[in-house]
């Protein structure tokens, strides 16, 4: 029980972890000069929050959909074994939902690296409209 519990910690502590947001890098233009960062920091948390409040979702959510999809193929494929060797169902898909989810969670991260296009679009825009240069997103 314990082993399985474990498991299943790790599972979410990976997927939590995976899912870490990107944000955007400025050029040190005029603007970021005028202001300095730590201004520049504020006007980037106030940006990606107007795009919260817009509507646009910064894609972290590709690794929570990765985690539930790997969680499903890993408890079903973990009952059918189970099935097939005599084992407890209920245990075993339990354990395969923790591996499954884990594993779907960091691939989901990995694959969406580049996070919602709105998102990055929006936040993108109202940095420019304040006058800083975005020159990419890390």
């Amino acid at each position: 029980m314990k082993t399985r519990l474990s498991l299943l910690l790790a599972a979410l502590l990976l997927a939590g972890c995976a899912a870490v947001a990107q944000r955007p890098v400025l050029y040190p233009n005029a603007k970021f000069k005028q202001v300095g960062d730590a201004e520049a920091q504020k006007d980037i948390a106030e940006c990606q929050e107007s795009a919260r409040r817009s509507g646009a979702s910064e894609g972290a959510g590709n690794a929570g959909r990765g985690a539930v999809q790997g969680a499903a193929v890993g408890a079903a494929a973990s009952a059918v074994g189970s099935l097939i060797r005599g084992r407890n169902v209920v245990q075993d898909a339990a354990a395969g939902a923790a591996v499954g989810g884990a594993a779907g969670g960091v691939s989901g991260a990995f694959s969406s690296g580049e996070g919602s296009t709105v998102f990055k679009n929006f936040v993108t825009r109202c940095l420019r409209d304040k006058g800083y240069d975005v020159i990419g997103w890390n």
